[in-house]
C-alpha cells in the first residue's frame, strides 16, 4: 500500500465533505478521510486559510457543535483535481 500524497489527502478530505452534502462534523470527517486527529486538524487549518472549507458553529436545541462546510473554491478544487487525474490517465502516467 502506498502513502497518499499531500494533494491526494486534500482531495480525500474535500471529497468526504462533498459526499456528505457539503457539510460534515469534524469527527465524521476524521474517519471518512482516514486521518489522525492531529493530522486532520493541521490540514483543516490550512484548508480554512486557503478558503477551501469553512468551520461553522451550529446551534441545535441546547447544544452547539462545529460543522465543516465545503466552499465554492473547495468544489472547484475537486473538479480541477478530477481533470488532472483524467489527463494523467489519458497519457498512462
Amino acid at each position: 500500500m502506498t502513502r497518499r500524497s499531500r494533494l491526494e489527502l486534500i482531495h480525500d478530505i474535500l471529497l468526504a465533505v462533498q459526499n456528505k452534502g457539503g457539510k460534515i462534523r469534524p469527527t465524521q470527517l476524521m474517519y471518512k478521510s482516514n486521518l489522525s486527529h492531529k493530522l486532520l486538524k493541521n490540514y483543516m487549518t490550512e484548508l480554512v486559510e486557503k478558503k477551501l472549507i469553512s468551520v461553522v458553529d451550529v446551534q441545535k436545541k441546547k447544544s452547539t457543535f462545529k460543522e465543516v462546510h465545503l466552499t465554492v473554491q473547495g468544489h472547484e478544487f475537486i473538479a480541477e483535481y478530477r481533470r488532472m487525474q483524467d489527463f494523467t490517465r489519458a497519457f498512462g502516467l
